[in-house]
């Protein structure tokens, strides 16, 4: 087979010499754009700047009430004047140095670190003996909350507080109360305000018999 000879073959060696040409002038072009972007205007530049931006951005925005440090707990309600000496007592280590306490953080009051809650428990049941609850102010917590009807128990519900107490009837034995009252307060400038209240009976254990109707 004869090779291309003629017009026909010198356009096609003219065509493969026009590409080859275009091709390096373009990557000439692209090496000459990178090398100017070291400069600081080009992709290079903005390459770090972006990530950097990103990851701000991407951060998420602090809440406006702060979480304090761990507090000592026992600490705080065995220095407040509020707690009663019945409740002191109570406080006292179950196991080596565990002490009965629930302690939870959250903002109750609006203020600029998250208010602290506190329940005191028995060691043998878990009954709750005393419920507090501690504000910032100044830098040192003081108490605008105490509940020490037993059983009570308190806790933070959406920005609410809650205050649990068991309700028993005559007869009741301690692990069985009757019912309970729920009441929830409302952080109102200076102190807890009770926006509303619920009562709930218990039913009764499956298998107990109902109390014998007097006869009339």
């Amino acid at each position: 087979m004869r090779g291309l000879t003629g017009p026909r073959s010198t356009r096609t060696r003219s065509t493969v010499r026009a590409a080859t040409t275009a091709t390096a002038v373009l990557a000439a072009v692209v090496l000459f754009a990178g090398g100017c972007g070291t400069g600081g205007t080009g992709a290079r530049d903005e390459g770090p700047a972006h990530a950097d931006s990103v990851a701000s951005a991407a951060a998420p925005s602090a809440p406006p009430s702060g979480t304090p440090n761990r507090i000592d707990a026992v600490r705080l309600v065995k220095a407040d004047p509020a707690v009663s000496a019945e409740v002191k007592r109570e406080l006292k280590p179950c196991v080596a140095d565990e002490y009965p306490v629930d302690v939870s953080y959250g903002n109750l009051t609006g203020g600029a670190v998250d208010d602290v809650v506190v329940n005191v428990l028995t060691c043998g049941d878990a009954v709750g003996v005393g419920s507090y609850v501690y504000r910032d102010q100044g830098g040192a917590f003081v108490n605008v909350f105490t509940a020490e009807d037993t059983p009570v128990y308190a806790e933070i519900d959406r920005g609410d507080l809650v205050v649990t107490k068991q309700v028993y009837d005559r007869g009741d034995p301690l692990s069985s109360p009757s019912g309970e009252n729920v009441i929830t307060y409302r952080w109102a400038t200076d102190r807890f305000d009770e926006e509303y209240r619920t009562h709930n009976d218990y039913g009764q254990v499956a298998g107990a018999q109902p109390s014998p109707m007097p006869e009339g």
